[in-house]
């Protein structure tokens, strides 16, 4: 089937059985190998992904339910040339750790930073508590978030589009 949906910021067209993983779409066809897959059950995060601004594991989402979407991946966050300001949090309080889940986290945050621009640490590790980190605390990865926000103002439409996109996704 063919299936169009936007990625981030750029239209895609492409054919794919409709009950293919979303997940192997974006890896494999698409090459975007910063949307992880880990666990493939939708237990650790990893290969979290914003589907019309929010949050969705990629693991459980077939092809077919990208039509018509905004689907933003970890590639698609950065304001122009420059970082995300989670992504330059993530790196400045040292929450990067091996990289792995850092993805998934950066797209979980990305969501709560969206529907809440100035979150507490409870409601930023709530938030974050579906994105497994085998390697250490989670310490770093709140401290990051919590910096960030106080970034947020120059966020790129890719990560919230619904100032992209007007009305499109009411």
């Amino acid at each position: 089937m063919l299936i169009k949906f936007t990625l981030n910021g750029e239209p895609i067209n492409i054919e794919a059985a409709a009950e293919r993983r979303a997940v192997d779409l974006l890896r494999e066809d698409l090459g975007l190998t910063g949307v992880k897959e880990s666990c493939g059950s939708g237990e650790c995060g990893a290969c979290a992904v914003l589907f019309n601004g929010e949050s969705r594991l990629s693991c459980l989402m077939m092809a077919c339910q990208l039509e018509g979407a905004i689907i933003t991946t970890v590639e698609g966050l950065a304001c122009g040339e420059e970082l995300h300001p989670l992504q330059d949090a993530f790196i400045q309080k040292g929450a990067v750790q091996c990289g792995y889940c850092t993805p998934g986290m950066l797209i979980s945050a990305a969501d709560l930073l969206r529907r809440n621009p100035k979150p507490t640490r409870p409601e930023i590790r709530t938030a974050i508590s579906g994105n497994l980190c085998r390697c250490t605390g989670y310490q770093k990865i709140v401290d990051a978030v919590e910096s960030a926000a106080e970034n947020m103002e120059a966020c790129t439409p890719a990560v919230f589009p619904e100032k992209a996109m007007g009305s499109q996704l009411k």
